[in-house]
Protein backbone atom coordinates (compact mmCIF):
# COMPACT_ATOMS: atom_id res chain seq x y z
CA UNK A 1 0.00 0.00 0.00
CA UNK A 2 1.21 3.51 -0.80
CA UNK A 3 2.35 5.35 2.33
CA UNK A 4 3.30 8.80 1.06
CA UNK A 5 1.18 11.34 -0.79
CA UNK A 6 3.51 11.04 -3.77
CA UNK A 7 3.14 7.25 -3.84
CA UNK A 8 -0.67 7.51 -3.53
CA UNK A 9 -0.80 9.95 -6.44
CA UNK A 10 1.51 7.77 -8.52
CA UNK A 11 -0.68 4.72 -7.81
CA UNK A 12 -3.77 6.65 -8.98
CA UNK A 13 -1.99 7.78 -12.14
CA UNK A 14 -0.80 4.26 -12.90
CA UNK A 15 -4.30 2.83 -12.50
CA UNK A 16 -5.80 5.52 -14.75
CA UNK A 17 -3.14 4.89 -17.42
CA UNK A 18 -3.62 1.11 -17.16
CA UNK A 19 -7.34 1.42 -17.78
CA UNK A 20 -6.82 3.77 -20.72
CA UNK A 21 -4.19 1.50 -22.27
CA UNK A 22 -6.45 -1.53 -21.86
CA UNK A 23 -9.27 0.30 -23.58
CA UNK A 24 -7.05 1.38 -26.47
CA UNK A 25 -5.59 -2.12 -26.88
CA UNK A 26 -9.11 -3.56 -26.96
CA UNK A 27 -10.15 -1.02 -29.59
CA UNK A 28 -7.20 -1.95 -31.82
CA UNK A 29 -8.05 -5.65 -31.54
CA UNK A 30 -11.67 -4.91 -32.47
CA UNK A 31 -10.60 -3.02 -35.60
CA UNK A 32 -8.26 -5.86 -36.56
CA UNK A 33 -11.07 -8.39 -36.13
CA UNK A 34 -13.30 -6.30 -38.42
CA UNK A 35 -10.64 -6.39 -41.14
CA UNK A 36 -10.13 -10.14 -40.66
CA UNK A 37 -13.88 -10.75 -40.84
CA UNK A 38 -14.17 -8.78 -44.09
CA UNK A 39 -11.24 -10.69 -45.59
CA UNK A 40 -12.74 -14.02 -44.50
CA UNK A 41 -16.08 -13.03 -46.06
CA UNK A 42 -14.29 -12.22 -49.32
CA UNK A 43 -15.67 -8.67 -49.49
CA UNK A 44 -12.84 -6.59 -50.99
CA UNK A 45 -14.50 -3.18 -50.62
CA UNK A 46 -15.49 -3.76 -47.01
CA UNK A 47 -12.00 -5.10 -46.24
CA UNK A 48 -10.42 -1.97 -47.75
CA UNK A 49 -12.77 0.27 -45.75
CA UNK A 50 -12.09 -1.61 -42.52
CA UNK A 51 -8.35 -1.50 -43.18
CA UNK A 52 -8.49 2.27 -43.83
CA UNK A 53 -10.29 2.70 -40.49
CA UNK A 54 -7.86 0.46 -38.60
CA UNK A 55 -4.60 2.04 -39.80
CA UNK A 56 -4.91 5.41 -37.98
CA UNK A 57 -5.97 3.64 -34.77
CA UNK A 58 -2.91 1.37 -34.90
CA UNK A 59 -0.65 4.33 -35.67
CA UNK A 60 -1.99 6.27 -32.70
CA UNK A 61 -1.38 3.32 -30.39
CA UNK A 62 2.10 2.78 -31.81
CA UNK A 63 2.98 6.42 -31.14
CA UNK A 64 2.06 5.95 -27.48
CA UNK A 65 4.72 3.28 -26.94
CA UNK A 66 3.09 1.52 -23.99
CA UNK A 67 0.12 0.27 -25.96
CA UNK A 68 1.70 -1.21 -29.08
CA UNK A 69 5.22 -1.21 -30.44
CA UNK A 70 5.65 0.60 -33.76
CA UNK A 71 7.09 -2.51 -35.42
CA UNK A 72 4.10 -4.59 -34.34
CA UNK A 73 1.76 -2.02 -35.85
CA UNK A 74 3.79 -1.99 -39.07
CA UNK A 75 3.75 -5.79 -39.20
CA UNK A 76 -0.04 -5.92 -38.76
CA UNK A 77 -0.56 -3.30 -41.46
CA UNK A 78 1.76 -5.10 -43.85
CA UNK A 79 0.16 -8.51 -43.36
CA UNK A 80 -3.38 -7.18 -43.70
CA UNK A 81 -2.52 -5.14 -46.77
CA UNK A 82 -0.90 -8.18 -48.41
CA UNK A 83 -4.02 -10.27 -47.75
CA UNK A 84 -6.31 -7.56 -49.16
CA UNK A 85 -4.19 -7.19 -52.29
CA UNK A 86 -4.22 -10.96 -52.77
CA UNK A 87 -8.03 -10.85 -52.68
CA UNK A 88 -8.15 -8.09 -55.28
CA UNK A 89 -5.94 -9.95 -57.75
Amino acid sequence: MANTAQARKRAKQNEKRRQHNTSMRSMVRTYLKKVDAAIAAGDVEQAKAAYAAAVPVMDRCADKGGIMHKNKAARHKSHLNTRIKAMSA
